[in-house]
């Protein structure tokens, strides 16, 4: 997954009523991927997806270990203002439309909405 970047535009992996199990596969999503040795070359989290990057989230454990590792973790910066979580990420650094699209034009685009 090394020429891959991965789009997290939700905070809820699938769609359906019950939340909490979207949130529950989106954390099992990232646990399985940080045990894999090929890890993508970068996260980047749009819109309710900057979520998966706050304290309130599990997954943030797990992007953290993957940046631990060498994998690139991004939030948008209009979605981070939007819903005012600045302070409360665990895990990323801020960054723009921009660099997303010049990681997208440099490598493959995997999106989870």
């Amino acid at each position: 997954m090394q020429n891959k970047i991965i789009l997290v535009t939700t905070d809820s992996f699938g769609t359906g009523n019950d939340s909490a199990l979207g949130e529950n596969v989106m954390e099992t999503y990232f646990t399985v991927l940080k045990q894999q040795s090929d890890l993508p070359a970068a996260i980047f989290f749009m819109n309710r997806g900057v979520y998966c990057l706050t304290e309130q989230s599990l997954c943030s454990l797990h992007l953290k270990e993957m940046e631990d590792k060498g994998v690139k973790v991004f939030g948008c910066k209009t979605c981070v203002d939007h819903y005012n979580v600045e302070k409360e990420l665990a895990a990323g650094e801020i960054s723009g439309m921009a660099h997303f699209v010049e990681l997208s034009a440099k490598y493959e685009v995997i999106t989870i909405a």
